[in-house]
């Protein structure tokens, strides 16, 4: 007997020429059944070039999301605001870029860090930033190991997470460090080629500062609904690579469980666990959830551990903005 026919839920991404955008095409491509994707240009109609093939992109216009259940908002923050004005009443907004954060009707999301499945909070879901979805994964998963009593935890930023232009100014400035030639520094206003900063220059497109208040602002948010978690100290550093979230953490137990302990309590459920080798960004990239390793007690405190992770930022982002869409399709 033939299978019944599937009609294929519609979804629609706005800013479908992005690298975000990019990755959450992917992960829309493995779901089960894969839904149907309409991409959205963040200007007029146009054709996008990905190696060999060309993708028509509709215009950003009320009828380009008829149908749609879902939009993924992938693009500018302009985009986003403008698709908010736009969009149909019955599409969910999921909004990937943190535009729409501050709207009324709108929802802090991290599936893969919320303590009990969510439903239905409203037709604005703001998916938290990748760098507080791993650290919120992390810490919520240690406490289920032994009480928790403080951590401090660096964030080392990847220039994708300032879109194409920051990758291609990253690109520029190591050819011309090594050739002596000008730098280009419209993204980050100073040089982050083999540089590690604290800061950015005073003219950047965002402050680097901006950018720590936003994961701090989410991974609070995400750890309101755990009891018993105290808030780590953060200190997001932008580093001089391309593409993956690194971070080193410290956390100090009430009583150390141990290594092994915390190898068990750790792998499974989202996180991979490196028992071998410590985990990197370029290790990460295109992987599931979070990878931790070189985890070691402090020599100078017995109650605390040390931990290295790593994550592909586009991938985490994109896989908890599907497990959103799976809620309303």
């Amino acid at each position: 007997m033939a299978e019944p026919f599937l009609v294929r839920p519609l979804v629609a991404v706005v800013g479908g020429d992005t690298l975000l955008a990019r990755e959450l095409r992917e992960v829309l491509a493995e779901t089960k059944p894969a839904p149907r994707v309409e991409l959205i240009s963040g200007i007029a109609e146009q054709l996008a070039s990905e190696e060999d093939e060309r993708v028509v992109m509709v215009p950003l216009a009320a009828a380009s999301f008829e149908g749609a259940s879902v939009a993924f908002l992938a693009g500018t923050h302009a985009s986003s605001r403008k698709a908010l004005k736009i969009a149909s009443k019955n599409t969910v907004l999921v909004d990937l870029t943190a535009a729409l954060e501050e709207q009324p009707n709108a929802r802090l999301r991290a599936p893969f860090a919320e303590k009990a499945p969510v439903k239905n909070l409203g037709a604005v879901q703001v998916i938290a930033h990748p760098a507080a979805i791993a650290m919120a994964m992390f810490l919520t998963r240690l406490s289920e190991c032994a009480p928790l009593r403080r951590s401090i935890i660096h964030v080392f930023e990847p220039a994708s997470e300032r879109g194409q232009k920051g990758l291609d100014e990253l690109q520029q400035q190591n050819v011309a460090v090594l050739s002596f030639q000008k730098l280009k520094t419209d993204v980050f206003d100073t040089q982050l080629a083999f540089a590690m900063l604290a800061r950015y220059g005073e003219e950047a497109t965002e402050p680097l500062e901006g950018i720590e208040q936003r994961v701090e602002r989410h991974l609070a948010s995400l750890l309101a609904a755990w009891e018993g978690i105290p808030m780590p100290s953060v200190r997001v550093i932008q580093a001089p690579v391309f593409h993956g979230h690194s971070f080193s953490a410290w956390v100090e137990f009430d009583e150390n469980p141990g290594v092994e302990a915390l190898n068990r309590a750790l792998d499974g459920n989202g996180i991979d666990v490196r028992t071998d080798e410590p985990p990197t960004n370029i290790g990460v990239a295109g992987q599931n959830g979070l990878s931790v390793g070189a985890i070691s007690v402090d020599p100078n405190q017995a109650r605390a551990c040390w931990f290295w992770m790593a994550a592909d930022n586009f991938r985490l982002s994109a896989e908890n903005a599907v497990a959103v869409m799976q809620e309303w399709v």
